[in-house]
């Protein structure tokens, strides 16, 4: 049923931007993969991101809307389209509250390497050194009894998970909301969302379940990230969130970016989306209005556009904004290189939410290569994205100098509107 749901929005989306363009979409695309640097912008095309969200938002899939696109220092486009809540019919604006989900988690890597720069942490670090109930985990193997029921074995690490392993994907600790096996079942039967944990408390509950796989030999998306929330917790002697507004948020002018919202006023801002499409799929609820302990880096963040568009560049800028520089030039580097291609013996799980032609570095997809697909689709060698299960989602372009972020609360809808927005981004660009 959701493949279906995605193959009509992609299909009313190739609809609305044909009947805008004068020529076919398919021509177009063809020319819109690693672009020689220097394209610029055509306003007249841009005006088919207008036709594109007013028409789904008409179709009643998602209440809203914001899109920014930023060239060369310069905004070349910032649109809000719709509403905030369908409830109260506010307006989407540059200050209105979403939940990032997975856009956390670039946030997150942020904060780790920050950490490697002030020399209080090192990513080979055995995550033990922290975190000691991590020094005596086990992989789980599935093994049939001779009547043919699986079961889990349990067998020893061949070697310690490191910090790079968690920013990586490649700890083996994996997520209990899909897939099915038997240690992903293990995983949800165990309930660890329950509760009132504080970041130690889930940490711990982790580290009791078993590995998926052996450290270091496949990108498995799981809950690597929530692990290192406490890392940085212990590393640097404070709270994760203290941490990340002492060095991070404060710093770079992100106000409004946090975990939970403790006020009125912030509640009234909060993005919602449609009631039909409210179950995020994360195996959990997704309730920043209910402050926790819990601090989750791995997809607890909520923010602003206006917050996100000032990281977004930073990352464009390569660490550095308005003068001060954030993450010195080599950690930078690493945490935006593809750590996981040819030659690093790290094998790609089923569900490689990077994508086809993309690498990952740390909290980042990095494009590596055009692909499979025929043309490729949009993009440059050497760019970063990342999105969420909210459907939030960002693209940095060094090679045009450019960045788009796209702010949006729909589960259901976010993949095929992303792929359309990318590419009537790439579409107006014109050498």
């Amino acid at each position: 049923m959701m493949l279906r749901r995605a193959a009509r929005t992609l299909f009313a989306g190739a609809l609305v931007a044909l009947a805008v363009s004068q020529a076919p979409n398919t021509a177009l695309a063809e020319g819109t993969f690693d672009l020689p640097p220097g394209a610029q912008f055509s306003q007249s095309k841009l005006e088919r991101i207008d036709a594109f969200f007013k028409t789904i938002i008409a179709e009643g899939k998602i209440p809203g809307a914001l899109v920014y696109i930023e060239q060369r220092g310069k905004p070349i486009y910032h649109k809000h389209f719709g509403v905030r809540d369908v409830a109260t019919q506010a307006p989407v604006t540059d200050d209105t509250i979403f939940r990032l989900a997975s856009l956390t988690k670039p946030f997150t890597s942020f904060a780790v390497m920050m950490l490697v720069d002030d020399g209080k942490l090192k990513l080979d670090d055995p995550v033990s050194k922290y975190i000691p109930a991590f020094a005596d985990v086990k992989v789980g193997v599935e093994k049939k009894r001779d009547d043919g029921e699986k079961y889990l074995d349990f067998e020893p690490v061949k070697r310690p998970i490191k910090v790079s392993d968690l920013l990586l994907h490649t700890s083996g600790i994996t997520y209990g909301f899909y897939g099915d096996t038997l240690v992903r079942k293990a995983i949800a039967a165990a309930k660890i969302y329950d509760g009132d944990p504080s970041n130690a408390e889930f940490a711990e509950r982790i580290a009791r379940l078993p590995l998926q796989e052996q450290p270091g030999t496949l990108w498995d998306y799981g809950n690597s990230y929530e692990v290192l929330s406490r890392v940085v917790e212990v590393a640097s002697g404070k709270s994760f969130y203290t941490y990340q507004k002492e060095r991070l948020f404060d710093p770079l002018g992100m106000k409004d970016t946090r975990y939970y919202l403790s006020t009125d006023e912030q509640k009234a801002r909060m993005a919602q989306p449609m009631p039909n499409d409210a179950d995020f799929r994360v195996g959990r609820p997704s309730r920043p209005d209910i402050v926790k302990k819990w601090e989750s880096g791995g997809g607890g963040l909520t923010s602003t556009p206006s917050d996100v568009i000032r990281f977004v560049r930073m990352l464009l800028h390569k660490g550095e904004l308005d003068g001060k520089r954030y993450l010195s030039e080599a950690s930078f580097k690493e945490m935006t290189t593809d750590q996981i291609g040819p030659g690093s013996g790290i094998a790609r799980d089923h569900f490689y939410f990077p994508g086809d032609g993309f690498g990952y570095g740390y909290g980042l997809g990095v494009r590596t290569d055009p692909g499979n697909a025929k043309p490729p689709p949009p993009g440059s060698i050497g760019e970063l994205k990342w999105d969420g299960a909210s459907g939030c989602y960002f693209v940095v372009d060094p090679k045009q100098e450019m960045f788009f972020v796209l702010m949006e609360q729909t589960p259901s809808q976010r993949q095929p509107i992303q792929r359309e927005l990318k590419k009537l981004v790439y579409e107006a660009m014109e050498n």
